[in-house]
């Protein structure tokens, strides 16, 4: 080899991290968008659901407490087309961020209508589109599931059950039929579980068929909140947002709609005493992989149970939608809306 072989070698090196650096660089500086955090990965097969390149970009910032992402394939009824819409809790609004025309307030107030002040998080949670692609919305302040009406104005879906009205509706998940499931703590009362205004002395997973039914599903969590199907929908995964347990449950669906007594798919307890963050909002890939929000950013959850890795935000992550052509995962970050390409896609 020749003497100076060493050293073209490290020139050729420093020349390639230049040259890609300069790549990097250019893609950031066409769309303008900031990037954070990384991407942990903890076993081969997740190089399979998010490229190795993959980057956090933020789209947009300045929110008190970001929520229950929604994307909005096609526009009906009111509903901007191609366009992600998204709670802001304390301020009460949903917003509509779209790539055209970036952010915009799309509705406001959105979960309490009352004259007087009323807690903190008093704003809508979860958001979904039903069977019609109606816009669903999991109210705190008023304490209700709703549904906007294509020719204009809420409805009022399901507000107590047994004669109680419910907590604070949090998240909600739309089944083949029709059915709505949905978590039902107490975080949107201005006082929390200790509030006086509680008619309903659990946290409870819940269910509002069509036909205006609201039954039971469990009442042994402690603190239910994010909710999502498996793509067979024969599965149902609830998070449980407490601190003492931070875990995720999946139940069996039966013919007739309701769960079985479930069990622990997915114990956080390790991670939560490293990071901040306990489970909330999910989303299942058409693969039955899971990416729930946890300690540390977004969980990326393999059918069989097993970690594959974190989306590591940087923020206490809320929730998580996929949109656009089904491979963008969209997540809500404390403060922060942000959004990754994946190599895999949402059902």
């Amino acid at each position: 080899m020749a003497k100076n072989a060493p050293c073209r070698c490290i020139f050729l090196f420093h020349l390639l991290i230049t040259i890609m650096t300069s790549i990097f660089a250019s893609q950031a500086a066409a769309d303008g968008l900031p990037t954070v955090g990384s991407v942990e990965r903890l076993h081969p097969d997740i190089d399979a659901l998010i490229s190795p390149n993959a980057t956090i970009k933020v789209l947009a910032k300045g929110f008190k407490w970001s929520e229950g992402p929604v994307w909005i394939p096609d526009g009906d009824g009111g509903l901007p087309s191609q366009s992600l819409l998204f709670s802001d809790i304390p301020n009460n609004r949903i917003h509509c961020w779209n790539s055209q025309s970036g952010l915009s307030v799309f509705l406001e107030p959105a979960g309490f209508t009352g004259p007087a002040s009323y807690g903190k998080e008093r704003g809508s949670n979860g958001l979904a589109l039903d069977t019609e692609g109606r816009l669903l919305c999991c109210e705190h302040g008023d304490r209700r599931i709703s549904v906007l009406e294509k020719n204009g104005g809420k409805r009022t879906l399901a507000d107590a059950w047994d004669g109680k009205r419910f907590n604070s509706p949090n998240d909600l998940a739309v089944h083949a039929s029709g059915a709505i499931y949905f978590t039902d703590p107490p975080y949107g009362l201005p006082d929390g579980f200790d509030d006086a205004r509680r008619e309903i002395d659990f946290c409870g997973v819940f269910r509002v068929e069509p036909n205006g039914t609201v039954d039971l599903l469990c009442k042994t969590m402690t603190r239910p909140n994010g909710i999502a199907f498996s793509p067979d929908q024969k599965k149902l995964y609830v998070a449980q947002s407490d601190p003492d347990e931070p875990i995720l449950k999946v139940f069996n669906v039966g013919d007739n709609g309701m769960l079985d007594a479930g069990k622990t798919f997915f114990d956080a307890r390790n991670l939560s005493a490293k990071r901040k963050g306990n489970p909330d909002g999910l989303a299942v890939d058409t693969k039955g992989n899971l990416f729930a929000t946890g300690p540390g950013g977004v969980l990326v959850i393999a059918a069989d149970g097993t970690h594959l890795g974190t989306i590591l935000t940087g923020q206490k992550t809320a929730n998580c939608c996929f949109g656009e052509d089904g491979r963008s995962l969209f997540m809500t970050a404390d403060m922060h809306l942000c959004r990754i390409r994946l190599t895999t896609s949402g059902w």
